[in-house]
């Protein structure tokens, strides 16, 4: 598997919430293996729909701890700003979208730290339609976006903060 050795990129915020997440999920984890046991000691069959609920939850929430524990063991810190005043992993990007009229703040993130459920600023990936467009823009560039349904929808970069 050449993704295993694939570094994956980070804010320092990302790392921290994905460690919250990993902690929440081990926390999930002790909680689902002690209901899987309780469900095994009053089964009287096994095909009890509980106790292949309890199994398949616990599955899940391990799953999701090995995601998680792979991520943050490839993980890279973005600490430094991108040379040039252009869009990198990390950035805050304020954008005015052209075609809607409607201005919108947005950070730059990898893939595996868009999916991490935070409050606050919105993330795109770097793998997102928009994400990809916007990697390497400077302030004041413009640039479309094809969408899925074929329509398009035009950007403008307003300011790049790290």
């Amino acid at each position: 598997m050449t993704q295993a050795t694939k570094q994956i990129r980070l804010t320092r915020e990302g790392y921290e919430r994905m460690q919250k997440a990993l902690a929440q999920e081990q926390g999930r984890l002790a909680e689902a293996t002690r209901i899987l046991q309780e469900q095994m000691e009053t089964s009287a069959d096994n095909e009890d729909t509980g106790l292949e609920d309890a199994k398949r939850e616990k599955m899940n929430i391990e799953a999701r701890i090995e995601e998680l524990e792979d991520t943050l063991a490839r993980a890279t810190l973005i600490e430094e700003a991108q040379d040039g005043g252009r869009v990198g992993l990390g950035a805050v990007v304020s954008l005015s979208n052209e075609t809607t009229k409607k201005d919108m703040k947005v950070q730059v993130v990898s893939a595996p730290e868009a999916t991490v459920i935070s409050g606050g600023l919105p993330r795109i990936s770097d793998d997102s339609p928009v994400g990809k467009e916007l990697m390497g823009r400077k302030v004041g560039e413009s640039f479309v976006v094809n969408l899925d349904n074929g329509k398009q929808m035009k950007y403008k970069v307003k300011t790049i903060d790290y």
